[in-house]
């Protein structure tokens, strides 16, 4: 291994320092004091001359074997960020431009028993403007991000993550280094490379058969035979193969056929289900007596993406079957964890990914503009059963396709493929982010007579060169060229459908800032919806760690310098002022986190309304839209602090609408919505077997804890994976039965409750805007803390109804049972489940509660 400690100069050598490998200069920067926190206010423009400089990364290292007993050495980059030329010994071995690719250099003939290895890297910006510079045939847009990213220009020349370079939630900080582990490997004959497990189930047979793929590196002049014996105890198989390598690249495919006698347990998504796998031993012996050992384990289960007609509806279905279970997928978006991939560690992911699953989702979607994630991150969500929708890293650009680059991108896809497709979690290949889009909806006004050329150049990359890649070395899934699309429509249409927006076919992406986020209505009804979303800001205590107290106001040079998507900090205060009264403080400090909090608010009610419509929109068709089988919101995690989309902040504390989530995409759920003055309530399911239950209904006077009236509806049957109407009255019937009502006097919750102890989040449907209720009055608010084993007990109490209750215990990490609720009881208690060793005094001195009208 050559991890470890390496030597960094800048490119006229006036900077030298230590730095640790993988990394990046950034972060070697940082570690050793020469600058501050890169996130720190307005670093990430000060710190512009970072990227824009050359760097090398060099260090001495004895071999620690003999040289001449080896046929071949390698010298192996499992990641190179991104433009760089590697030399050994001073000879140049070759040049990397791909972030996302492994290198491998032969090295027999250079290596000796000290060595000083060298990687000299170009600045990505400067690359990426030097590439477009030479591209003669035509220009490939966008040339630069928009002004407000603060970003870098041409991010579609160079095979780097996309929003290194900035994104409408992100900074740019094109960094350099060595991202990924480095090392020597020596071997004589043979050496293997990838090894992968594709389990798939043969209906004729009924059996579950194994194909195990095993690829070489034959050094070997003539072809080397042996044995392979694969074993996984727990299922008594037991198979030995004999097999011959080809010198060169040598692969062996082996079909092994699982004990019918075992019961397999398939691996399930989350809440469907346990995530089972199985240890399994992979025994290679070849002739020379050399053995190699591969332990593995291995997890069953079948994905299919179903496109077929719908009864009563123009277009297709678009959903997944999951070991033939419709599934409808519940998640959210993942971006890059960090502007520096060598501080993302394994912790950093399990924090994130636990709680996605926490929060009832059983999927997300890695986009496009980041980076096929690390080997942990998939083993994490093979283990949680989170199912990844898995894009590949092109993004909201159209990209050039001559000879270099095409090659570059070939073995970048096929690299990923092999690493990746052992994953059960993995269900779905998607070839870019919004591409599609942005051709058939002209985003970059390419004159109409142009048009064909970039057709053509999308066909060529996605189709004749990712899918086919992906269909040679992948059958176990399925694969679209792009999200959204309207997948066999846009096949149809070659590749490119008129309105890959379509509701009839395929996934939609939806995003509006003007409409009411209340009204329903203004959703598509689609077939699935894999982007959608709001703004926040991070809490106080997030925002505090990188800035000074003059930036602690809403429209200080800092809050609108991190607002990298146009208009968004105002967008978000039209959103609050439609339902809300916007803060008017006089203390500065307080108004700023009185804001924060309303954001807050606002995008969990907002992405509430539309995520439950697309839960209820499941199981109906109306005027042909309709059976929408996924809500992936946008987007689930941060990469600095700073305004955006995220559920999660930076840091990974939960924002109020990732605690909604838990609830919105509960397996249970009543959810109520108003249609021409009629209150429709749905019971959603994702259980597997159908219930009697009793839904609750109470009606309570803003003024009161008392409730005004309860209604119980017994022997509701609610069918498992499915959403049925149960309920409908018109308000005004409800109102007049419930007497002394009116819609700004008074709210409505609800929950579905069983014999056995099964039971709903209560939810709520508000019946005006709470900025012109009546009766709402500001409550006394107070909290105990204590400990119970690992966790500690909040028990709260309030004196009046309270809206959207917050629990914020600063930067003590944890997390709570729940947060933001509307409180309708005296009493209510909540778990605090930390994350890290805290104490009831900490809590108690950390605890600031804020309910609605503590806004002022």
């Amino acid at each position: 291994s050559l991890r470890g400690s390496w030597r960094l100069r800048s490119g006229n050598g006036s900077v030298s320092l230590r730095a640790e490998v993988p990394g990046c200069v950034h972060t070697a920067l940082l570690c050793q004091g020469l600058i501050q926190d890169p996130y720190y206010r307005f670093n990430d423009v000060m710190y512009r001359w970072i990227s824009l400089d050359n760097w090398t990364y060099s260090r001495t290292f004895k071999t620690p074997f003999d040289v001449r007993k080896w046929q071949k050495v390698n010298l192996v980059f499992e990641g190179v960020d991104t433009v760089a030329q590697i030399l050994l010994n001073n000879v140049t071995l070759g040049r990397t431009d791909n972030m996302f690719n492994r290198y491998s250099f032969d090295i027999t003939s250079v290596i000796q028993e000290v060595n000083f290895v060298e990687v000299r890297f170009l600045s990505a910006v400067s690359y990426a403007a030097e590439q477009s510079r030479c591209h003669k045939a035509h220009s490939i847009p966008p040339a630069c991000p928009p002004p407000v990213q603060k970003g870098e220009c041409h991010v579609n020349f160079i095979r780097k993550e996309q929003c290194s370079f900035s994104w409408d939630w992100g900074p740019s900080f094109p960094t350099q280094g060595i991202w990924k582990d480095v090392r020597i490997e020596a071997y004589n004959r043979y050496h293997l490379i990838y090894f992968s497990l594709t389990p798939f189930f043969v209906k004729s047979a009924q059996q579950w058969c194994l194909e195990v793929e095993s690829i070489f590196d034959v050094v070997s002049s003539k072809p080397v035979a042996g044995l392979v014996t694969v074993n996984i105890p727990k299922l008594q198989t037991q198979q030995t193969f004999s097999v011959k390598l080809q010198p060169g690249e040598g692969s062996i495919v082996l079909l092994v056929n699982i004990n019918k006698s075992s019961a397999v347990e398939a691996w399930w998504p989350n809440g469907h289900g346990k995530q089972t796998g199985y240890n399994m031993t992979t025994t290679f012996t070849m002739e020379a007596g050399c053995q190699i050992e591969k332990f593995s384990k291995v997890y069953f289960r079948t994905v299919e993406l179903v496109q077929e007609p719908i009864p009563g509806s123009p277009g297709l279905s678009f959903y997944f079957r999951i070991n033939g279970r419709p599934i409808f997928i519940k998640g959210s978006n993942w971006i890059p964890a960090d502007s520096f991939q060598d501080r993302v560690t394994y912790d950093t992911l399990r924090l994130l990914l636990k709680s996605a699953a926490d929060a009832n989702m059983n999927a997300l979607r890695v986009w496009g503009g980041g980076v096929y994630e690390q080997d942990e991150f998939y083993d994490i969500c093979d283990e949680i059963g989170i199912m990844i929708w898995q894009d590949f890293m092109f993004a909201c650009a159209l990209y050039p396709t001559d000879q270099n680059y095409l090659e570059s991108v070939r073995a970048e896809v096929s690299h990923q493929v092999r690493r990746l497709k052992s994953h059960p979690s993995i269900i779905l290949w998607s070839g870019n982010n919004e591409n599609e889009a942005a051709l058939a909806s002209n985003w970059f006004s390419i004159p109409c007579a142009d048009i064909g050329v970039y057709i053509e150049d999308y066909v060529m990359l996605y189709v004749k060169n990712i899918r086919e890649i992906v269909l040679s070395e992948d059958k176990s899934r399925p694969f679209v060229a792009s999200s959204p699309t309207n997948g066999l429509e846009s096949v149809k249409e070659g590749w490119l459908s008129r309105d890959p927006y379509d509701t009839h076919y395929g996934d939609t992406h939806f995003y509006d800032y003007n409409s009411d986020c209340w009204n329903w209505t203004v959703y598509p009804k689609t077939r699935f919806a894999s982007e959608y979303g709001f703004q926040s800001w991070p809490s106080f205590s997030t925002i505090e760690k990188v800035s000074s107290p003059e930036d602690w106001s809403y429209t200080s040079n800092f809050s609108l310098h991190r607002q990298h998507h146009e208009g968004g900090n105002i967008q978000m205060l039209q959103e609050i002022g439609r339902h809300f009264k916007l803060p008017q403080s006089p203390d500065p400090v307080k108004q700023f986190k009185d804001m924060i909090y309303l954001t807050q608010v606002m995008q969990a009610q907002c992405i509430k309304t539309e995520t439950e419509f697309y839960r209820f929109s499941q199981s109906e068709i109306i005027n042909g839209e309709g059976h929408t089988m996924g809500a992936l919101y946008w987007q689930l995690n941060d990469i600095w602090q700073a305004p955006s989309w995220a559920s999660l902040e930076y840091g990974g504390k939960w924002k109020l609408l990732h605690y909604f989530a838990r609830n919105f995409f509960a397996p249970l759920l009543p959810v109520a919505y108003e249609d021409k003055g009629m209150l429709h309530i749905y019971s959603v399911s994702d259980l597997h077997v159908d219930h009697k239950l009793t839904l609750r209904v109470v009606v309570h006077a803003w003024r009161s804890l008392e409730p005004v009236c309860t209604l119980a509806k017994e022997g509701v049957t609610v069918k498992a994976q499915s959403a049925v109407p149960i309920y409908k009255e018109s308000i005004s019937d409800l109102l007049e039965r419930c007497r002394n009502c009116t819609r700004k006097s008074c709210v409505i919750t609800f929950c579905l409750v069983g014999e056995d102890g099964l039971q709903s989040p209560t939810n709520h449907y508000f019946l005006s805007s709470l900025k012109d209720a009546v009766g709402l009055e500001k409550t006394q608010l107070s909290a105990s803390v204590s400990q119970q084993d690992d966790l500690y007990i909040f028990v709260l109490q309030t004196t009046a109804i309270a809206p959207f209750v917050s629990l914020d215990v600063g930067s003590i990490k944890g997390r709570f049972s729940d947060n933001g609720f509307l409180m309708t009881e005296k009493k209510k208690m909540v778990v605090f489940y930390p994350w890290e060793p805290t104490s009831v005094g900490e809590l108690e001195s950390s605890l600031i509660l804020t309910s609605l009208l503590d806004v002022v």
